[in-house]
């Protein structure tokens, strides 16, 4: 039981993506940005969440909700590694303390060890599950890689097929890449095959520090590009040749986060995902022994906020350094950003990718160009869809018109 309980004053929710088992994993995907946070951030003892840290996150989390629904995002790592009865403990924890609110549970999972057993209890207690998966087998296989050195798709592919027998709601989470980003429409009519409704496509923008081996730090223009990170033009032109296919055929039954995001930002609503919101800083990272970080892709000793057995997740992320975090982004923004006519629907993408130097001191994010190619090609699709909202019609009548202009 926390020693202080502090509930958030704020109007909107905060988000804490919670990594019970720190960055242990039963794969070894060569392009993993959290493998070596093990080495950065050492985690007392065993790496595993212990009952009373759990107890303690459960109950700070959901005072930290000003609303009456509670989002519980677990992460790793693999977190199937801590086995089922971890997760029925953290649901009856749930209930303890969740005061009548609705409580919603997201797991985001490679999906190889995935079972009949695990499936139940995902169906039986509502359970969104996230699967990582980079498209067919010779995508995915690249670097999707077992400790083994083999690739993991098969295994991933069973988990899914699993999940829809027991009609376990899933997402698919796509890294994309240096290699499968010359295959868009094959990765695309793939997650329509295996019956994904909800895409996110997440490019991989990493450095090495040349003396320890490791990832450099976040917004640290120091380092090499890893070998597999995803070019930027390259990256700007799969999301078109997908969004071609999405705006002519699929408008209203697929969702892609990208296309979703750049919509929203159209109609000035706020983007559902943090890369193209005007600031961020209000979904945190929480690791194994109550360490809570900035963000995700922050999990740096700089940006580490405090712990949880000292200080409350709403204290933390409610305090002066988390608030400037967040506000740096849109305060940071390159003087190229400043002149861009698609600011509004970037607002710089995400600061973790801001690794190019510019003449003038600021830092321009690294998927520019790509992000500017896309943006220039969907934009009439876009504004005939914010039309049609703005005048109580389906933006689906998009593809009729998309279709008319070929």
């Amino acid at each position: 039981m926390s020693k202080t309980i502090q509930y958030n004053p704020l109007k909107n929710p905060l988000y804490v993506m919670v990594k019970p088992i720190g960055s242990i994993c039963n794969l070894h995907c060569d392009y993993c940005y959290y493998l070596d946070k093990k080495e950065l951030s050492p985690l007392n003892g065993s790496n595993k969440m212990s009952d009373a840290t759990l107890e303690l996150f459960i109950e700070q989390y959901i005072n930290a909700q000003p609303i009456g629904q509670v989002l519980f995002t677990w992460h790793g790592g693999e977190p199937l590694l801590l086995g089922i009865e971890y997760y029925r403990k953290a649901i009856r924890l749930q209930k303890i303390f969740g005061r009548h609110k609705q409580i919603d549970n997201v797991l985001q999972t490679n999906g190889v060890l995935l079972t009949d057993e695990w499936c139940r209890f995902f169906k039986e207690n509502n359970f969104l599950i996230g699967i990582s998966i980079d498209g067919p087998a010779y995508c995915h296989n690249r670097y999707r890689k077992t400790i083994k050195n083999e690739g993991s798709f098969l295994q991933a592919l069973e988990g899914i097929k699993l999940l829809q027998r027991y009609q376990v709601e899933f997402n698919v989470l796509s890294v994309v890449n240096n290699y499968n980003v010359q295959y868009p429409l094959e990765i695309y009519h793939f997650f329509k095959e295996i019956g994904a409704k909800y895409i996110q496509f997440s490019p991989v923008v990493e450095r090495l520090n040349s003396e320890s081996g490791l990832l450099t730090s976040a917004m640290s223009t120091q380092g090499k590009l890893t070998p597999w990170s995803v070019g930027s033009l390259d990256y700007g032109k799969f999301l078109n040749t997908i969004f071609d296919e999405w705006v002519r055929n699929d408008v209203g039954e697929i969702f892609v986060i990208t296309f979703d995001d750049t919509l929203a930002n159209f109609v000035d609503v706020p983007a559902g995902t943090c890369v193209y919101a005007e600031t961020c800083g209000h979904v945190a990272a929480l690791e194994a022994n109550g360490d809570l970080y900035s963000c995700d892709h922050f999990v740096f000793p700089e940006f580490k906020q405090g712990n949880i057995h000292e200080q409350t997740i709403t204290e933390m992320m409610l305090s002066p350094e988390q608030i400037k975090f967040g506000s740096n982004k849109s305060k940071s923004l390159s003087s190229q950003c400043l002149k861009c006519k698609f600011l509004k629907l970037c607002n710089g993408e995400c600061p973790k990718n801001r690794i190019i130097r510019l003449p003038d001191g600021s830092t321009q994010n690294y998927l520019c160009q790509g992000l500017k190619h896309y943006f220039n090609h969907v934009e009439p699709y876009m504004q005939f869809m914010a039309n049609e909202l703005k005048n109580n019609r389906s933006p689906e009548n998009v593809i009729r018109w998309a279709r008319s202009r070929k």
